[in-house]
């Protein structure tokens, strides 16, 4: 299986920067903009980066969808880097327009509320792109950030090969497949609309915060009622970060809680993978194929060109 890779960046190319989401504190895109003209880049930087909206959006959902859109067209834009998730894309997906994009397909990167556009692409396109951190990340020291160093990788074309600590409850085995997936409550999000992501076959990766357990929990089943789970070639269990509990305790950890999902479907599983909203946020190519091998020392996974 394999789906359009846009081509990668080369010096001199221009990254467009917008929020199509929520609300960015405009400091927090400073050493984003800085960092990207070090490497060799132009910024093109939205209006939404500096929104002065005082609600949760970086605009109206039509600033929000004329501004992607504008950079979606431009064929200048090798890139698109979000500034931040929260909530909003899914607010504004279905009034854009890919035609002009698909005639020059770009790298879309940023994680979160941006797992809805991530599984729109490959869906409806077959476009890869970038699960990353965005414009805050950059705060922390670049030159020595594994999350920023893993998405310069990746928009110009160096292969992931990540190896990882193994942890007590993996499931050993050895996959290839397209990667989909991204923070669940977006997964659980999508289902049954034009977004909707197909697992058969693929790898699947999963991350969330600020959730609670029975919340998760809820998320998960409804994975599992919508035939989610029935042939993944593989599961990849990131960062379930800041999860809450009831007054009532749940009863179960987070891993426990997902670990009784994993456990029935028979394919090799990963926890603890670094990806998430937590240090470690390794970029992915959400649609690149991926050849996994867990075993009970070490884990490894390798990006397939």
């Amino acid at each position: 299986m394999k789906s359009v890779q846009p081509p990668f960046l080369q010096p001199g190319d221009c990254i467009g920067l917008t929020c199509p989401a929520g609300f960015l504190d405009p400091n927090k895109s400073v050493a984003c903009i800085h960092t990207l003209q070090q490497w060799g880049y132009e910024v093109m930087v939205g209006k939404t980066v500096h929104s002065t909206s005082h609600n949760y959006f970086s605009g109206t959902d039509e600033e929000r969808r004329d501004e992607l859109q504008a950079m979606l067209n431009n064929k200048q834009i090798k890139a698109i880097i979000f500034g931040r998730g929260g909530y909003g894309m899914s607010r504004i997906l279905d009034g854009l327009s890919f035609n002009k994009f698909l005639q020059y397909p770009k790298w879309l990167a940023g994680f979160s509320d941006i797992t809805v556009m991530h599984n729109h692409l490959l869906t409806n396109f077959g476009v890869a792109s970038i699960h990353a951190s965005m414009a805050a990340e950059f705060e922390k020291k670049p030159s020595v950030n594994s999350n920023i160093i893993t998405l310069r990788d990746a928009l110009e074309g160096i292969p992931a090969s990540y190896q990882i600590s193994p942890h007590s409850m993996n499931v050993a085995g050895e996959a290839r497949g397209l990667l989909v997936g991204g923070n669940l409550a977006l997964l659980a999000h999508i289902i049954g609309t034009k977004s909707d992501f197909d697992t058969r076959n693929k790898i699947l990766f999963m991350e969330d915060v600020g959730e609670y357990l029975y919340n998760i929990d809820r998320m998960l089943n409804q994975l599992l009622r919508a035939g989610k789970f029935k042939k993944p070639a593989a599961i990849l269990i990131g960062n379930f970060s800041d999860t809450k509990d009831t007054t009532r305790p749940y009863g179960k950890k987070v891993y426990e809680i997902i670990g009784e999902y994993t456990a029935r479907i028979g394919c090799p599983v990963v926890f603890d993978f670094p990806v998430g909203h937590t240090d470690r946020n390794l970029a992915l190519k959400h649609g690149a194929n991926y050849h996994l091998k867990v075993e009970k020392k070490n884990v490894r996974l390798m990006e397939i060109f």
